[in-house]
This record gives structure tokens, sequence and C-alpha cells, in this order.
């Protein structure tokens, strides 16, 4: 029996929670990466919040503000435990507008007052903007060296060559790769600098895949709570502070997005009744199922590892991202042909940094409520043009 025989009626339930899903039955949404649909249960808690709790946090001391407030340091602790924090009571989690937002306020508000001439900061060149600019724009303001993370032909960060210095103030990684869909293997940069901050990146494996900080010994964890079944608008800067000063954000803090913030923590209690493990797993083999038909097409190129496209692999496989082009049809004109069959995906650069793809391609990103009948549609879409 195979992983997605297994898991049919347990993803038959979960479907049915996504109204924008059920309710465009002849559209395959397969651009999660982007942004994911949101189930019931986030959206009742939203609508309840604003309808019957609605007040502003850390502003007032009548009942509703002090409920408001109380829920949003109830949403911090419960960011906590879903990330299996191993000590909570060191850490601290502000809540921002999203990932690119957060990866500023860590390179502004935290990194910046610490760097002096001579430091450097490690970049990963081929990844997305939001994890390069704030770093650019940091080291650019203390006039210290930034270094590209040097890759391999897997498109996995090359540990082997990369060097970390004395001056080496700090790593920022991905964790799952926005285009190659590949987990970054962060623990190998751990293991070459076991004093070094690590902020990662999580806007693609937060709601994706589990994330256990116990294991995963990193100093920052940014990450979107639109790509992981939340509001538009929220995400978080989870701190360790074991390295370095403790992590505050500078500057007076505003008005928090406390319907965003609501989402988030009904997020993830909806994700974990669902089953991280679970949820991985079925993407995994939703992916799989893509990889596998894509490449027996001539005409197309699958980007990153080309030794994870089958089962037989001993390569790890990807997570929910596959991106390819075609030979000769170019990327947005193949989205279009795409989307005028009901496959909604999405094709452009995908706001890869300098070191990244020059060329457009078509990404296909899938979360629980997509089907594997939507991945044979894809890919019968496809074969049709394999020439």
């Amino acid at each position: 029996m195979t992983v997605l025989d297994e898991l049919a009626d347990w993803h038959h339930d979960l479907r049915a929670q996504f109204p924008m899903i059920t309710g465009n039955p002849d559209v395959a949404y397969l651009d999660s990466a982007a942004t994911t649909q949101k189930p019931h249960p986030v959206l009742d808690a939203v609508l309840t919040y604003l309808t019957t709790a609605n007040a502003n946090a850390a502003r007032g001391t009548y009942p509703w503000a002090n409920r408001t407030t109380a829920r949003i340091e109830q949403a911090r602790d419960r960011l906590r435990r879903f990330l299996h924090d191993p000590d909570p009571e060191r850490s601290t989690v502000q809540f921002v507008s999203g990932a690119t937002e957060g990866l500023r306020a860590v390179a502004r508000d935290w990194l910046l007052p610490q760097l002096r001439p001579g430091d450097e900061i490690l970049v990963p060149f081929a990844d997305h903007n939001a994890n390069t600019l704030p770093w650019t724009e940091a080291a650019a303001l203390a006039g210290v060296t930034v270094r590209p993370i040097p890759y391999d032909t897997a498109h996995d960060y090359d540990h082997r060559r990369l060097t970390v210095g004395p001056r080496t103030r700090l790593i920022a990684t991905t964790h799952v790769h926005h285009v190659y869909g590949g987990d970054m293997n962060v623990h190998r940069l751990r293991a070459l600098a076991p004093d070094i901050p690590i902020c990662l990146d999580a806007a693609q494996s937060f709601g994706h895949i589990p994330i256990d900080l116990s294991a995963l010994d990193v100093d920052f964890v940014v990450f979107s709570g639109h790509k992981a079944m939340a509001l538009p608008g929220t995400g978080a800067v989870w701190s360790r502070n074991a390295r370095g000063p403790a992590y505050h954000p500078a500057g007076w803090v505003g008005t928090p997005n406390t319907s965003g913030i609501i989402s988030l923590a009904a997020a993830m209690d909806w994700l974990d009744e669902a089953d991280m493990n679970r949820i991985a797993r079925w993407n995994q083999a939703l992916t799989l199922r893509l990889t596998e038909g894509l490449s027996k097409m001539p005409a197309y190129e699958v980007l990153g590892c080309q030794r994870s496209l089958t089962a037989d692999t001993l390569t790890q496989q990807r997570h929910g991202i596959v991106a390819f082009r075609h030979q000769e049809i170019a990327s947005n004109d193949l989205g279009f042909i795409l989307a005028a069959e009901g496959l909604l995906l999405r094709a452009d650069a995908h706001c890869q940094a300098p070191q990244g793809e020059k060329t457009a391609s078509v990404r296909a990103s899938v979360h629980v409520y997509n089907t594997p009948a939507e991945i044979d549609h894809l890919l019968t879409t496809l074969a049709a043009l394999d020439h």
C-alpha cells in the first residue's frame, strides 16, 4: 500500500475543510509555496474573535483589551510548543508581518549593532531575495563583508567548500528551498560552525514539515503565517537567545495584527491536530508522483537535484515543491496554458537572489488539500506538450 492509499481517508476529511478548494472543484490550486488556502477552523477562529472579542492588545485595561493581550501572549507560547522549543523560558517570540520583515528585523535590530569593520556574514545568494537583501543591507550600513554560501551540484549548501573565520558573525540559511524543494541540511552548517549564530528562513518549512528545535540547533527561526494556513500579514521571529545578546525589537512596537495572530494560533492547532508528520508524508508522496512523471518527459527540465526524481533514489525527496521548464515553450506561456486547463501554478523567476536561476520556470507546490488526481491531470496536460 502506498502512502497516498494509506492516508486517503485522512486526506479526504482534511480537504473537505477548505472552502476555497471545495468551492472550486474544477480547479487544481498548485501554488501553496506562494500562499496556502485556509481551513474552516482558522476562518471561524478569526470571525469569532472579530465579532466577540476584538480590541487592541497592550493598550487598555478593560476586559476586552485584557483578553486580547492574553491571547497574544498565549499565541507566543503556542508557537514555542509548535516548534518544540527546548528552552521556552529563555526564548523570545516577536510577531511580524511576514518572513521578509522578520529577517530584516533580525538584521537591523540584532545583527547591525554588533557589526564592526573586518566582520563578515555568510549569505545564500541562490535562495530567496528575502533571505539575501536584509543581510546585504546591514553589511553595507556597517561596512563589512558578505560572503556567499557555496552550492554543490545537487543544489544543496556545499559544506565542503564553506569556511568560517573568527570574524564570522552570522550564517543566514534556508530550511526548505523555495525553488528546488530540498531540505538544505542546516545541521551540516552547524557542525562546521558550532559557535556562530544561524538565522533560519523557515518560510517553506513552517506548516509544511515538522520543525523540532530541540534537534535543530539554530538561533533564529523566521516565517510567514500565510504560507502555513494563517492569514496574510502575520509571521514571527523566534529567537533562542543563546549565542550573542538576547534579541529585542528596536524602537516603538505598534499595534499588532491581532486577527492575524489569532489566525496563526488557530492554524497551529489545526496543523497539529491534522498531524504534521502525515502532512509531510502526503506532500512528499505527491511531489514524488510529479517528479517521477516529469522524469519520463524529455521536453522538460526539472530544476535542482536530478538524483531526487524517482522513488528508488537514496537522495532525499523534495518537500512539496517542483520547478521545471519546457525546452521550447517559455515558462510564462506554459503557465497560461496550464491555467486554461484549471491548473494554477506559478511561472516566473520566483524571487531568487542574484546567483539563482537566470531563466524563468514553472513551479508546482502542493499541500494537504491537493490530490493524486490533480497531479495526474497536470502530468497529462504536460505530456500533451512533450515534443
